[in-house]
């Protein structure tokens, strides 16, 4: 129905969610303020719920520190918005309606219309540029288990760990401490 796809909505069905749930997501691993953290996260603004995978804004930040964080999130979010505007105005299909296609399909165009814009980027470039290749990271290792039970309780598990509100205060101070030491070194 019209209106029926709100953020909200969408992120509850979003492949990214259910992915990490089901344990395919792709691996991250990182450490902050000495804490390591092995699931990716996104930057969200004030609408989001609180998870361990959404780092959202400080609405109204009072100290230095909170207000410099608000910041350079902020920032971060408008190159994403900047990113996926480029998509729009290059490929009409983005703009547009999404015409009730499965997730599938919409997963394999907007994947499809980023690889043709960094195609048409990398052909406009200047050929003299020297170009860098980045390596791949390890493949990742699938540990295969036939106990259903206890596959579904790992899902669970995982299910909880993406919605946990004390992960996502945790994993926001963190960031807020590490990007002020950093201005500071």
């Amino acid at each position: 129905m019209p209106g029926a796809n709100n953020d909200i909505n969408v992120l509850e069905s979003s492949h990214l969610f259910s992915n990490l749930a089901a344990g395919t997501a792709p691996p991250a691993h990182y450490v902050i303020q000495g804490q390591e953290y092995n699931t990716g996260y996104y930057l969200a603004d004030g609408i989001y719920p609180k998870w361990s995978t959404l780092v959202q804004t400080i609405r109204e930040p009072r100290s230095a520190k909170k207000k410099y964080f608000a910041m350079k999130q902020e920032s971060c979010r408008k190159d994403v918005e900047r990113a996926f505007g480029v998509l729009q105005q290059r490929f009409a299909i983005v703009a547009g309606p999404s015409h009730f296609w499965h997730k599938e399909v919409l997963h394999d165009i907007m994947t499809t219309c980023i690889i043709l814009h960094n195609m048409i980027i990398e052909d406009e470039r200047d050929l003299n540029t020297p170009i860098q290749d980045d390596l791949e990271g390890p493949t990742p290792t699938v540990e295969i288990t036939v106990d259903e039970n206890q596959r579904f309780q790992e899902f669970l598990a995982r299910h909880r760990r993406i919605k946990d509100k004390d992960a996502h205060f945790a994993l926001r101070n963190a960031l807020i401490d590490h990007l002020w030491e950093n201005t500071r070194g």
